[in-house]
């Protein structure tokens, strides 16, 4: 069995994270988008979908058992009840996580990565050999996130200013990727970071 570097990575909105996830992915790299996972998992695992619905009622699934999306949004932010969802769906990701990280190791993947914006909420966790935090300039994020999704300038700060102060996180991380230039620049730095963390957690298992 070869040995599998883990690697989470983390920024706010608009940062570029996704396409540094997407080089890695098409390198090898087995990723986990959590956002992605949870929303899986949030009408699948019918323990999670029992304890949702018993704190927010069952007006947040439709009947034929989508999530009622808006309605949660809603409850969960009018309400201040944004951490009780995390509270909630989070322990869920991260056994499933740690699961596909297992079968990622037997199938002998050379990277595992999980890309979080909520990686670092809870401090570093204990999993990763390395973290890698994506950072970019508010005016480049506004700019991705304006063209990417078609909405307002106000509508992207708004989203930025319920995300957490990732500067402040910086001291959990290993590598910080500057991303202000162009998407090229962006790739090769992804492509370039990807062998060296191969090559670091090598170095680091060998004892060199």
């Amino acid at each position: 069995m070869t040995n599998m570097v883990k690697v989470g990575i983390t920024g706010g909105i608009g940062s570029g994270k996704t396409t540094v996830c997407k080089v890695w992915e098409k390198r090898g790299a087995f990723v986990v988008y959590s956002d992605d996972l949870a929303k899986r998992l949030m009408v699948r695992d019918r323990e999670l979908i029992h304890q949702i619905c018993r704190e927010f009622g069952e007006k947040a699934y439709h009947p034929d058992g989508s999530l009622n999306r808006k309605y949660l949004a809603d409850v969960a932010f009018r309400q201040n009840k944004v951490e009780a969802l995390n509270r909630l769906v989070h322990p869920v990701v991260r056994k499933k996580v740690l699961q596909l990280m297992q079968k990622a190791e037997r199938e002998e993947i050379p990277m595992f990565v999980q890309e979080a914006a909520l990686l670092l909420n809870d401090g570093r966790p204990d999993y990763f050999d390395y973290v890698v935090l994506v950072t970019s300039g508010k005016e480049n994020r506004i700019l991705r996130v304006s063209k990417r999704d078609r909405v307002t300038k106000e509508e992207v700060l708004e989203r930025i200013s319920k995300q957490q102060d990732f500067e402040n996180l910086a001291a959990l991380c290993d590598v910080i990727i500057q991303n202000d230039a162009s998407l090229e620049e962006l790739e090769e730095n992804a492509s370039r970071l990807f062998d060296q963390l191969l090559a670091s957690s090598e170095g680091i298992r060998t004892g060199e």
